[in-house]
């Protein structure tokens, strides 16, 4: 039984300590807890002990004027047994408040230019308390290998509950600084022009050195392939495990780097844990452990203050006092020191300490949910530079600090039940390797000089463009042009803006596919999907207005009204697909007017008024109302979609069953060639993915095409063709409308060849895909030629020209109906197409009785009879 350490300046002796979670951790892996106990003031309440320290280690824990000085007693120095009755049980342990080593001292900044030792707060782990200090005497037990006897015997700063060594962690964190080289790290965050036979992070720190951005990124799966207890430890002890790496970072930093100036000094900030846990996995076993989960942010809060330290000020001495906050909660001063007032401090808040803080939602993604079931989402909270590194829509992998918190203030000091879970961030990281292209706005991919050498020289073969498209959902047989419309999609125009006359040029491409069921019109909307890093999927019957735009909710911490994001605004930067466009109410539909011209949301909702950005593109698929395309009917009749929508798709594109024999084998041949065909032969025929996802994430970052002078008469000339094919017949064969998507896919067609001019080829091929689409979406059934009529006012000219014939045969059949107030409907549709030489439907005669109603000349009566007004 070991002796009770006698401790003064502790907190009060009946705190209680913190949750302790059994059978957690396994203690061979990385420390065998340790049987000690203290007890604080009068009352000799048995608490466990959290910390050893030698006296030469005084001067990293001292914090304050207060120090708990704790002496053990040596005569006692059998320590075993679980702690507190815990049966192997290890504790969650508190972090330390540290500073920077002694050896070195403080950081210089540009603000002091001195060295001292200043504690640096990290509230991402939870830095900022005050702790009690002890000697502990006995040796380490489990020494790692390499460690010399005298640095296992004497007292040691050690991890609260187990024999975790500090200064072991610290030893040999710069060893995994000094000696790990990973030639295998392309695709890890890595400085420029690094040497892959050196050590690794010995060249991040030269890089930390050139940037002045004292941030240090640390993969665990390097950490872990180097010193497995390491790696263990730092996931099970971040608290306490991570300001020891700050320290040894810093250290390392100074010895090669004496006279460097930073901001503060070096924090390190892990990622990539190797026990990637989902949300549904999470339980209380991972409480205060290092997690990384993926997702999706779908919300983000303002930026919220946090008070670090209160400034308080006695309102009869003006004596001032800086009291730290501990979990949110300020301990105000009572008596003041100076004049013994009672109650007489007033806080200052312009004076006091605050640091920057955002709440953050990250759901699950959607190709991650198991499926019937709702995505779950968890709290995450982002500190000081964190803050705003993530927006709505991006999909990251968090790595944080997994935490547990009562819902309620535990005022009556009782044990509450019910607990809410979140995490403190300590990184983000934005990649998805199965993905085109993840890009930030102001922010740009790295490429190595060979790797863009060789794009520029696969940018020089002539069939790159037909290459490209061939890797647009390979296993879905022909639609070559639809293909190659969505590989320009994928590339986009020149995003640009006009200052001398206010006007946005809208870059992105809009694609429309109609046509039979069971064409893959969903799996291409599949495909794209996975393929787009800031993409939502969502389809007509399950998608209201609100969920495309945003909505108003309650902030469930504060209570406020906030605005939550939908599909459109999440997939700012990037495609939005909609699957079943046809059978979306119109309330949903009605919104995607603004997005598709402006590319913005104007919201006006719970006195919430603002505008959001919707800079997508949208790729959306609708079936025919009469589940298969009748040919006799335009697309609008088809589709049932209102006309104003239809004319702002760049491109239309009918994928219909052509019902040939020919077609049908060569796409059994194709679809049977799926199963036998082995994943080398494919491969052999297409491109690398990478390759061609860097391909077009640096088209889209570095080349801006504008157009020269031929292209732009060859523009004028192709918008005046167009337009003078249908003058003679009185139809519109080209609207502005169209001259600019023609820009667009101009401009998208020069980003595949990597080239900054627009040149002829770039149009005649843009002209080309866009007379095809028109071809098939915008063609009169009756007369066979091409009406864009029919997509900007929902009807042809010709059927325009024959309503127009009707009404007037109806109206001289009406007026020589002498003294005749009521006629019957059946008897003049009969009569009608036995004089008329025009082939009149029900349909024609019932809209050229609409539009005689609407012209105040007659009224229509029920369903059989109108009269004659």
């Amino acid at each position: 039984m070991s002796s009770p350490v006698r401790m003064s300046g502790t907190d009060s002796p009946g705190r209680t300590p913190r949750r302790q979670i059994q059978g957690t951790r396994s203690p061979s892996a990385f420390g065998t807890p340790r049987n000690a106990t203290c007890s604080g003031g009068d009352n000799n309440v048995e608490t466990p002990l959290r910390w050893g320290t030698t006296g030469a280690q005084q001067n990293i824990l001292e914090s304050g004027n207060q120090t708990a000085t704790i002496v053990a007693s040596s005569e006692h120095e059998n320590h075993s047994g679980p702690i507190n009755g815990l049966e192997g049980g290890l504790q969650l342990s508190s972090p330390i408040n540290y500073g920077t080593p002694s050896s070195l001292g403080s950081i210089r900044t540009p603000r002091s230019g001195i060295r001292g030792t200043p504690a640096r707060h990290r509230p991402d782990i939870n830095t900022d308390r005050r702790l009690r200090q002890f000697t502990l005497q006995e040796p380490v037990p489990e020494a790692p290998n390499g460690t010399s006897e005298s640095d296992t015997a004497g007292p040691h700063l050690v991890v609260w509950g187990t024999n975790v060594v500090i200064n072991q962690c610290k030893e040999q964190f710069k060893l995994f600084f000094q000696h790990f080289i990973n030639p295998d790290a392309e695709n890890d965050e890595l400085p420029e022009n690094m040497n892959l036979s050196e050590p690794l992070y010995l060249q991040k720190l030269e890089e930390i050195h050139t940037l002045e951005e004292p941030y240090l990124n640390v993969n665990c799966a390097h950490v872990k392939t180097f010193d497995e207890i390491l790696y263990q430890q730092l996931v099970s002890y971040p608290q306490e495990v991570i300001p020891t790496l700050d320290m040894a970072t810093n250290e390392l930093f100074f010895e090669k780097f004496p006279a460097a100036v930073l901001e503060h000094q070096i924090q390190v900030r892990p990622f990539n844990v190797t026990k990637i846990k989902t949300m549904r996995q999470l339980n209380p076993s991972d409480v205060d452990q290092l997690i990384t989960i993926p997702g999706m942010v779908i919300r983000v809060s303002r930026l919220i203050p946090q008070m670090r330290e209160a400034y308080f000020k006695c309102s009869i001495c003006a004596f001032t006092t800086l009291v730290e906050i501990e979990k949110g909660k300020t301990n105000e001063p009572t008596v003041c020191a100076h004049c013994t007032h009672k109650y007489s401090f007033t806080l200052v808040h312009n004076l006091s300490h605050f640091s920057d803080k955002q709440m953050i939602k990250l759901q699950e993604a959607p190709d991650e949910m198991p499926q019937g079931q709702i995505p779950h989402t968890i709290v995450l909270f982002a500190h000081n530079n964190l803050v705003d590194a993530v927006m709505p829509g991006d999909r990251v992998s968090v790595t944080g600090i997994y935490r547990a918190a009562t819902h309620k203030p535990n005022f009556d000091h009782n044990l509450q039940a019910i607990y809410k879970t979140y995490i403190d961030i300590v990184h983000f990281r934005k990649h998805d390797s199965k993905r085109l292209y993840d890009q930030e706005d102001g922010k740009e991919h790295n490429f190595t000089p060979e790797r863009i050498e060789m794009l520029k020289s696969l940018s020089q073969k002539s069939d790159i463009y037909e290459r490209l498209a061939r890797h647009i959902a390979p296993s879905i047989y022909a639609n070559n042009d639809v293909k190659k419309g969505i590989i320009l999609q994928l590339f986009g125009g020149t995003r640009k803006t006009s200052t001398v006359y206010g006007k946005h040029f809208r870059p992105d491409i809009n694609i429309l596919l109609c046509g039979d069921p069971g064409t893959s019109k969903s799996q291409l909307l599949q495909y794209i999907y996975n393929l787009v890093p800031r993409s939502q999927y969502t389809s007509g019957k399950g998608s209201s207005a609100v969920g495309l735009t945003a909505y108003v909710t309650k902030d469930p911490e504060t209570g406020q009204l906030i605005l939550q994001t939908g599909a459109l605004g999440l997939a700012d930067n990037g495609i939005c697909c909609i699957d079943e466009f046809d059978k979306m109410n119109e309330n949903a539909r009605s919104v995607l007017h603004e997005v598709m011209e402006q590319q913005t949301l104007s919201i006006a909702k719970a006195g919430i008024i603002c505008q959001l950005n919707a800079r997508t593109s949208i790729l959306a698929a609708a079936n025919p109302c009469e589940s298969q395309w009748n040919k006799n009917k335009t697309v609008v009749e088809n589709v049932k979609l209102p006309h104003t929508l239809l004319s702002r798709f760049d491109l239309i594109f009918l994928i219909l069953d052509p019902q040939d024999e020919t077609y049908d084998s060569k796409l059994a041949t194709h679809m049977v060639s799926l199963y036998y065909k082995t994943i080398e032969e494919d491969e052999d025929e297409l491109i690398n993915m990478s390759i061609v996802r860097d391909y077009i994430v640096f088209a889209k970052e570095h080349v801006h095409p504008v157009l020269n002078e031929e292209s732009q008469q060859r523009l004028i000339q192709a918008y005046v063709d167009m337009r003078r094919v249908g003058r003679g017949r009185g139809q519109i064969t080209a609207y502005p409308r169209q001259l600019e998507s023609l820009i667009r896919l101009s401009e998208a067609h020069a980003k595949v060849r990597l080239s900054s001019i627009v040149e002829l080829q770039d149009v005649e091929e843009a002209w080309r895909l866009h007379r095809e689409a028109l071809k098939q979406s915008a063609i009169d059934p009756l007369s066979g030629k091409i009406d864009v009529t029919i997509l900007t006012t929902g009807i042809s000219a010709g059927a325009r020209k024959r309503r127009k014939e009707l009404c007037e045969a109806i109206q001289k059949l009406i007026e020589s109906k002498d003294k005749v107030h009521m006629l019957n409907q059946q008897k003049i549709f009969i009569e009608i197409k036995q004089s008329s030489e025009l082939l009149v439907t029900r349909d024609m005669f019932e809209d050229a009785l609409r539009e005689l109603q609407s012209n105040g000349l007659i009224t229509i009566i029920g369903r059989n009879n109108i009269r004659i007004s």
